[in-house]
């Protein structure tokens, strides 16, 4: 069975690749079938996520996985958001780092709340079902940034319970524990308890 990730984020194929390992599916991802970006103009997590999974389900006849992810900030009202990947302007997060700390300095608080949110969307072409599963890191925003692994927001979040960032850590301490790994771990139970779904589309 294929298992196509619908997704052009090289890094976060990277780790979904990894935690899908002991599934016994061949992944491939929409960079193996040339598929245009969606347009993901969607106000939460679970909107943009099944934008991504139904495109590419529909124009390769594969069964799809997204995932749709971001950073909140309680303090500043749970930005980011879903609008994490458009504050790091042309990819460059130092952008969305400043923009964070001015919004704290503003909201003139010491609480540095923080969560990584995960949502992976499921889509079926054959009977154009999807399916959501969630996943949340909670812990704090931390600056200046600290670490050299991971991507993105990695290197100004420390999970409850550690004293690193989840750039400090391992590739594989930091996926452990990671939101996309909770909502893989759904996504799992799924899978053993009821997999409706037959047929494997169209090959690449």
């Amino acid at each position: 069975m294929k298992l196509l990730l619908a997704s052009h984020n090289k890094n976060k194929l990277v780790e979904l690749k990894y935690l899908l390992g002991e599934f016994n599916m061949e992944i491939v991802s929409s960079a193996d079938f040339n598929l245009s970006e969606p347009v993901e103009d969607g106000d939460t997590f679970e909107a943009n996520a099944l934008i991504k999974a139904k495109q590419s389900a529909e124009q390769t006849g594969l069964l799809s996985l997204s995932d749709d992810s971001g950073f909140a900030v309680e303090a500043i009202g749970g930005q980011p958001g879903v609008y994490s990947a458009r504050w790091a302007v042309d990819g460059n997060y130092s952008v969305a780092f400043e923009r964070i700390q001015k919004l704290l300095a503003e909201a003139n608080t010491p609480t540095r709340a923080a969560k990584f949110v995960s949502v992976l969307c499921l889509y079926n072409p054959t009977d154009k079902s999807h399916k959501f599963f969630r996943g949340e890191v909670l812990g704090e925003v931390v600056f200046p940034p600290r670490g050299n692994n991971g991507f993105a927001y990695d290197t100004v979040f420390i999970p409850l319970g550690h004293n690193k960032t989840f750039a400090e850590m391992s590739f594989e301490e930091k996926n452990s524990m990671s939101h996309r790994n909770l909502a893989l771990a759904k996504l799992k139970e799924y899978f053993n308890s009821e997999f409706p779904f037959a047929g494997e589309g169209v090959a690449p």
